[in-house]
């Protein structure tokens, strides 16, 4: 579950808890401007001494099946989103994992993001085992990972009994954290007490909230993936705390129904994501706003203050409705049902589902009651504000111009401060942009070269058209710098027009494409572009009525109609795939 409003800016400082042995300078600052503004990179985390409690309180570590819980060394290779071309800075980390069945081992994302190379450690074995991701969940940062040679897992492994999945701790109650933390190579083991169950972000997407427990026992560096422990069973994944200069002693952890959501939703081999109702609401606790609403006076109740259109409720729920409950749970005036003895916001309720799982709704709408069923989907365009792992960054190159797609890695990379394009980031999702833009396209940067001297006024704008194609997406960037496409009267030029800009970017075709080849030399440039077709395409329906390019204004009527007649794949097939 995602929140878009309040994904530019957490007010909370998180560190995640992996331990990063080795990060090159370039690749720390883009990690620290790809996390909120206030937020201290794990390094700079200092490790609290926990004031052990009583000997009567202590809890029983004696019976702790630490065979089962692992170290996971891992290789890294951070892309660059400032030179895109090249193979990015090396790093290398130490988290934590822990047994869950037949050669499946339970981490963090982060722990194994951007990996390269993965070796498993068992405790007190020295030998490392070659290991990979099977399956990895950026939005609820869950991995799962399996030794490679599966004869070596069953002699290293063969008696070790996989850890049991128990339930939510209470309040209060005691619980154990295991991991391989900054301090020491062998295993560790603290205590601390469950003190808060609430709905937060979790710092490696950068938009997604969910259900998370908080605890007072240090969650440090290299815990990242390790079991959080009650009556040895596991009742969390230890994943996020807040850094020493914010808050003492605060760790989070992941909770049961997260990881077994994961579990679940791995089970065929392939990971569908969560599920999105793609709505905002607004707590109705004002009394006067509750006799607007022509509402009981019984505390229930939140608004809709938005359906995304592209969105399961888009169709269904208007702007103004009451939700009062949620699959027969009620909803109360602050947004909190309750489940299982516990207060917990009302989107839990779609965190348990999957993709084509239904959902029922009671409404309150033009002043009666009305019962609903919504049909639960992936929602894609807030993607945009999310951090991107595992993929190279997507580019083109032509005369020293270089053209990139927009995301929150991009955003951090360059540092835009560009109004248009904090505007394009901003409301992407929210006022529907991304139905004339899928991808918003930036002109990021321009090599230096006597061919394209005096543009470097043109960088980080947001590009219109080019050549008189309309630019939705990447692909038509190389298709209208390659194609046969031309503004009528300008046809010895290359015509980039910007948002905003009355003055267009032209550069000779001739003097353009000799300096190609030459600015890729001088600048040590291997290839010219990496181009991947955008996930948010592959929404049925979503881009039926997008024309192809900018000279659609010149079509008749007819042909007009005509491509709006046209499916989403084939109305978007020239403008995103080579």
């Amino acid at each position: 579950m995602r929140n878009s409003r309040l994904s530019l800016s957490l007010a909370v400082a998180f560190v995640s808890g992996l331990l990063w042995s080795s990060m090159p300078t370039s690749t720390l600052a883009q990690k620290q401007n790809s996390e909120s503004p206030n937020a201290t990179p794990a390094q700079s985390v200092e490790p609290v001494v926990d004031i052990p409690p009583p000997p009567s309180e202590q809890a029983d570590v004696s019976e702790i099946n630490f065979g089962a819980i692992v170290r996971v060394e891992v290789d890294t290779k951070q892309p660059n989103y400032r030179v895109p071309w090249n193979i990015g800075g090396m790093g290398n980390g130490v988290g934590t994992g822990f047994l869950v069945g037949d050669n499946r081992f339970v981490t963090n994302a982060h722990v194994v993001s951007n990996n390269r190379l993965i070796y498993i450690k068992k405790t007190n074995d020295p030998r490392p085992y070659k290991a990979r991701v099977v399956n990895v969940a950026h939005d609820c940062d869950l991995a799962l990972l399996e030794i490679e040679n599966s004869t070596e897992f069953k002699t290293a492994f063969s008696g070790v009994e996989p850890l049991v999945i128990g339930d939510i701790p209470k309040l209060n109650t005691t619980v154990i954290a295991v991991g391989y933390p900054i301090g020491g190579e062998r295993i560790s083991v603290t205590r601390g007490v469950v003190s808060r169950i609430d709905f937060r972000p979790y710092s490696h997407s950068g938009v997604d909230f969910h259900l998370t427990i908080q605890v007072d026992a240090a969650i440090n560096p290299g815990n990242s993936g390790g079991p959080v422990l009650q009556d040895n069973k596991v009742v969390g994944v230890a994943f996020q705390g807040y850094s020493g200069a914010v808050a003492q002693n605060t760790g989070y952890m992941i909770p049961v129904p997260v990881v077994e959501r994961f579990l679940k939703d791995t089970a065929d081999g392939t990971y569908d994501h969560y599920v999105d109702l793609a709505t905002q609401t607004l707590n109705v606790l004002n009394p006067a706003q509750r006799i607007a609403l022509s509402l009981p006076n019984d505390d229930v109740g939140v608004m809709v203050t938005e359906a995304d259109p592209a969105g399961p409720a888009g169709s269904i729920l208007k702007t103004g409705d009451v939700l009062l409950s949620i699959d027969g749970h009620v909803i109360a005036s602050d947004g909190f049902i309750e489940i299982e003895g516990e207060r917990v916001n009302l989107n839990e309720i779609i965190e348990r589902k999957f993709a084509g799982d239904m959902v029922a709704l009671e409404i309150w709408r033009d002043g009666a009651r009305q019962d609903l069923k919504i049909e639960l989907e992936r929602f894609l365009p807030y993607l945009i504000q999310a951090n991107t792992y595992d993929k190279q960054p997507d580019f083109v190159l032509f005369a020293g111009l270089q053209f990139q797609p927009l995301d929150r890695n991009l955003m951090a990379a360059h540092n835009i401060s560009d109004l248009q394009v904090r505007y394009f980031y901003s409301y992407y999702s929210s006022e529907g942009l991304y139905r004339e833009r899928p991808e918003v396209i930036i002109l990021t940067a321009v090599l230096p070269d006597s061919a394209n001297t005096y543009l470097q006024p043109y960088v980080h704008k947001v590009i219109d058209t080019i050549n008189g194609k309309k630019i939705r997406v990447l692909q038509d960037v190389w298709d209208a710098l390659h194609g046969d496409f031309s503004e009528k009267g300008h046809e010895d030029f290359h015509v980039i027009r910007c948002l905003g800009e009355g003055r267009p970017l032209v550069m000779e075709r001739a003097t353009a494409r000799e300096a190609h080849d030459r600015i890729m030399a001088k600048y040590n440039v291997n290839f010219d572009n990496h181009i991947e077709v955008p996930e948010i395409l592959s929404v049925e329906g979503l881009f039926d009525d997008i024309d192809d390019d900018a000279s659609d204004k010149d079509d008749t009527k007819e042909k007009k109609q005509e491509k709006s007649a046209k499916s989403a794949p084939e109305a978007i097939k020239s403008a995103s795939a080579r």
